[in-house]
């Protein structure tokens, strides 16, 4: 049977993460220290080792060299934060597998697992970019990025839950959230997966052409129409159509699209035929529907109609634990497109990151990577060249929900934040906006034991 160590400071999810792989027909054992760890591979053989990066008394990376030295054929999956990235790429460079950002769901790292177990040569450390575990689900050249914080995980349970039905979804959010990854995530989940995904900007639509490219025309049914034309409606027909920023459009159109939603078939202007068509709509938008209703601008019949269920995008300042993983993505695209390889973010730069409040959200995010790294020269993206809003961002410009960690009654903070995580570490830092270094010394400062 395969033998696995997890060397994990974090007891509940190092507890959990033991039973999630027993029962999946591993041989599993706990340590939560490094020298419990190193006492545990001098006595026993392990197929494979998950360790976290930061322990309390040593280093994922000592835990590594050592196995490496021991047994160079025993795998290695290093398990850590995503402000620590640059010690993970130091982990790949010293033999690791791989690495895990965390917090993860255990079933996330199954594959990664069984890739490892799989692996048997014994690779030389080499100077590249590691890959990443799955984080993302693509759909014609686009990803949409999960992420891993209590909004997330919501979202994404929304998205599965709502996916498979044929419900209408109305997708609200900030500009730049993402609203049109997570119509694209929900077709692709949807039993409407292989058909057409039309997207269409209402807000981009003329309005003396917005029926014709909705409903389609025939050749001759107004000037300019010099060839037939197939609408929105019937591209989509058997599949997802996407209507951004639905509240754009019309009274006029509102009234028609009411109609093709209710009896599911359209006529094309100048024809006298309706067609009979087949779709889902997904809309979204930036504006409060439910007062453009209020104050007569949008229709509430279609509004109910394309409310059947509702989804609220979060703004990526209400997602910090996301942050991370977003520029780590945005910053592989950016190699790709830019042919270069930037291998991540200093630790002055990642700390502005989390400093600054994101107005645009992820849209502003992947622009401000992507010019980062046309500008950097070395491996890492430093802070020079992020934008001076970024550069500049301070902490007091943030908001936590324990507000900022230079409080005198720190103590009570940390208190409050272990008693909300259910003495959970690791979650009760991130409430904390710190690391889980600087809790355990908080920690031990305050004579606070678990």
């Amino acid at each position: 049977m395969t033998k696995i160590l997890i060397v994990e400071d974090d007891v509940p999810f190092g507890t959990m993460l033991k039973t999630f792989l027993i029962k999946r027909d591993y041989e599993v054992e706990l340590v939560f220290s490094g020298l419990e760890a190193f006492k545990k591979l001098k006595a026993n053989f392990f197929n494979l080792i998950l360790s976290d990066v930061r322990l309390p008394d040593t280093s994922g990376l000592d835990i590594l060299k050592q196995v490496k030295l021991d047994n160079a054929g025993t795998q290695v999956i290093i398990m850590t934060s995503y402000a620590e990235i640059s010690m993970a790429v130091e982990a790949m460079k010293n033999g690791a597998f791989d690495y895990v950002s965390k917090p993860f769901r255990p079933e996330s790292i199954l594959q990664t697992i069984k890739n490892a177990l799989t692996h048997t040569e014994v690779q030389p450390a080499v100077e590249k970019r590691p890959e990443k575990t799955q984080k993302t689900d693509s759909l014609q050249g686009t990803s949409f990025v999960k992420g891993v914080s209590e909004a997330a995980l919501k979202l994404s349970d929304y998205i599965e839950l709502v996916a498979p039905t044929n419900m209408s979804v109305l997708i609200m959010g900030e500009s730049g959230t993402g609203k049109e990854q997570v119509a694209k995530s929900i077709h692709k989940q949807s039993k409407r997966a292989d058909a057409p995904f039309i997207a269409v900007d209402c807000g981009a639509i003329p309005r003396e052409l917005a029926s014709s490219e909705f409903f389609g025309h025939l050749k001759g049914s107004f000037t300019g129409a010099i060839n037939d034309k197939t609408g929105h409606f019937e591209a989509a027909n058997g599949g997802t159509l996407f209507l951004d920023e639905i509240g754009n459009l019309s009274y006029e159109l509102q009234v028609q699209l009411l109609r093709a939603l209710q009896e599911r078939k359209i006529k094309p202007v100048g024809s006298n035929n309706e067609i009979q068509v087949d779709i889902r709509v997904i809309t979204a938008t930036n504006e409060d529907l439910a007062q453009a209703v209020k104050e007569g601008e949008f229709r509430e019949d279609l509004y109910h109609r394309l409310n059947e269920f509702s989804i609220k995008v979060p703004a990526l300042k209400e997602r910090k634990e996301d942050l991370m993983l977003f520029a780590e993505y945005f910053l592989e695209e950016a190699n790709a497109e830019l042919e270069k390889n930037v291998i991540g973010f200093t630790e002055s730069a990642i700390e502005a990151f989390k400093n600054y409040n994101w107005p645009g959200n992820l849209r502003e995010l992947k622009n401000m990577v992507k010019r980062a790294v046309l500008l950097t020269q070395d491996d890492m993206i430093p802070l020079k060249v992020l934008p001076h809003e970024i550069a500049t961002a301070s902490q007091s410009n943030t908001e936590t929900e324990y507000g900022l960690f230079k409080n005198k009654n720190e103590e009570q903070l940390i208190l409050d934040a272990l008693e909300k995580a259910g003495g959970n570490k690791s979650k009760a830092a991130r409430l904390l906006s710190i690391d889980r270094k600087t809790l355990y010394n908080k920690l031990k400062q305050y004579d606070i034991k678990l």
